[in-house]
């Protein structure tokens, strides 16, 4: 807390992306450390309230964190209101992940030259009533001079104004005697439901907006900042209806490198952001570990037991979506379900083209978005059928050289073998492998795999995957949350 000239009171605080806080209160610093930024904002402005309260006055409250810096006024009632932008600059904006859209800065303001209209004729003069000013403005009051707009004025003309002829292909309006009117378009109700305003954005959830309005009880209600705003539009591009189903295919040949993980994750936020109707497909041609991630069901069958059973499903009249609960493994408050490969160590069953093909046919049926997980094998004839479905393919990668390695390879095969317009429209998720990666690393797989899909997107480490069982999606991170919010915008503005 500084003590200014004025008298005025001043926290000043620094929060970093781990949630770590550090304030400066009267020349004594302290830091603590938070689970999430969202709870250091929260301790960080109920100590400037409990601080004023304590005082009988008004303190300001300078804070800065990984969205921005801001100025609140906090008040002895215990409310909190914004003010003006601080002076100093504000803190460096988050970065912002390939394939995410950058805030825009508004373009300064030009003076917009005035349009070259033609002069228009003198106005005959008016005589002025009794008691008006004359022209050197005496006298009794008189109209207020109009508002000099900025254009420059056109000397005036004696020569008599005439309209401007009309431009090429533009008739006259005037209907020629004896002709009919021409009759002009009525509107329509497309027209009345076109001119509705768009809605406003509610009032912010996170981030310091969302505290000023807990902090006064809703009397202050901030709009959403930009963080917010970026996940909303994300959840509107997940949401927005699809012209029919859709099937979304991930591949790396190299094990180890998060593709059972992000099949689990794009189907998770998928599904619960459009209501289901969401599978998580493994397709592996012998066995993969897609239904060891998932909850466990009361039953153990497989895509394999779903094929000898397929002639079932294949009849309009009598399928229906209920019946394929014995084959697939619902995964409740995510609202998305698994089909597992083959879990039966002894089995030599196999899946090929042909049986991948037939399954397709039948689950795109009863599902709007299947995400397909894929085996190591590219030669294998299922891994090739699974491409050649796919809607959108997505290449995974762990920061790690030895998988963007692989994924590099998968690409110039895909090249090779006429998919290149597949890579071109697929996109690249890179998975943080630990805590802490390469930034080195991190920048150079950008800028190849840049070059080569439309979209990279990061997703960070998450501690709750670690162990490799059933996915706890309540357990997951706010930021792991976030992220694959946006990684999962990505992919679907490719559907």
């Amino acid at each position: 807390m500084a003590g200014q000239a004025d008298g005025t009171v001043t926290v000043v605080s620094r929060i970093d992306a781990a949630g770590r806080v550090e304030l400066d209160v009267d020349g004594s610093r302290s830091a603590r450390d938070l689970a999430t930024v969202e709870d250091a904002r929260s301790f960080v402005g109920q100590h400037a309230v409990d601080l004023a309260a304590r005082l009988g006055r008004d303190v300001v409250l300078d804070t800065a964190d990984p969205e921005g810096a801001w100025l609140f006024l906090a008040r002895p009632d215990g409310s909190m209101v914004e003010t003006a932008a601080p002076t100093r600059p504000p803190a460096a904006p988050a970065p912002v992940a390939e394939g995410q859209a950058a805030p825009v800065q508004a373009a300064p303001e030009q003076p917009v030259a005035a349009a070259d209209v033609p002069p228009q004729p003198d106005p005959q003069p008016q005589p002025e009533p009794d008691g008006s000013s004359g022209a050197d403005g005496r006298g009794g009051q008189g109209a207020p001079a109009a508002a000099y707009d900025g254009a420059p004025h056109r000397p005036w003309s004696a020569q008599p104004w005439t309209p401007p002829a009309p431009g090429p292909g533009i008739a006259p309006t005037m209907a020629q005697p004896g002709e009919p009117r021409p009759r002009r378009a009525l509107p329509t109700l497309d027209d009345l439901l076109g001119g509705r305003p768009e809605p406003a954005p509610g009032p912010a959830q996170t981030g310091w907006q969302a505290f000023v309005r807990r902090a006064t009880f809703g009397l202050v209600k901030p709009g959403p900042g930009p963080k917010e705003l970026r996940h909303r539009e994300a959840v509107a591009t997940i949401q927005r209806s699809l012209p029919g189903p859709r099937t979304i295919v991930v591949v790396n040949p190299k094990g180890g490198a998060s593709k059972t993980t992000a099949t689990m994750m794009l189907a998770a936020t998928f599904a619960t952001l459009r209501g289901g109707y969401t599978l998580a497909w493994d397709n592996n041609e012998t066995r993969g570990t897609l239904g060891w991630r998932a909850v466990p069901a009361r039953h153990t069958s497989t895509a394999v037991d779903l094929l000898a059973d397929l002639e079932r499903f294949q009849q309009v009249r009598g399928a229906r979506v209920g019946d394929l609960d014995g084959y697939v493994r619902s995964q409740g408050a995510a609202q998305f379900d698994v089909l597992a490969s083959d879990e039966d160590p002894a089995a030599s069953a196999s899946i090929d083209a042909d049986a991948f093909s037939r399954l397709h046919a039948t689950l795109s049926r009863f599902y709007r978005i299947l995400v397909v997980d894929t085996g190591n094998n590219m030669r294998a004839s299922n891994w090739e059928a699974a491409v050649a479905a796919a809607d959108q393919l997505v290449i995974v990668s762990t920061i790690r050289e030895d998988t963007a390695a692989s994924a590099a390879w998968l690409v110039d095969g895909l090249r090779a073998k006429g998919h290149g317009d597949k890579v071109e429209h697929a996109v690249t998720v890179l998975s943080a492998p630990a805590s802490s990666i390469d930034p080195a690393l991190s920048r150079r797989l950008h800028d190849h795999f840049a070059q080569l899909t439309r979209a990279v997107v990061d997703v960070p480490h998450e501690p709750s995957l670690v162990a490799g069982g059933p996915i706890d999606f309540a357990a997951l991170s706010q930021a792991s949350r976030d992220a694959w919010t946006l990684a999962t915008a990505k992919v679907a503005e490719g559907l």
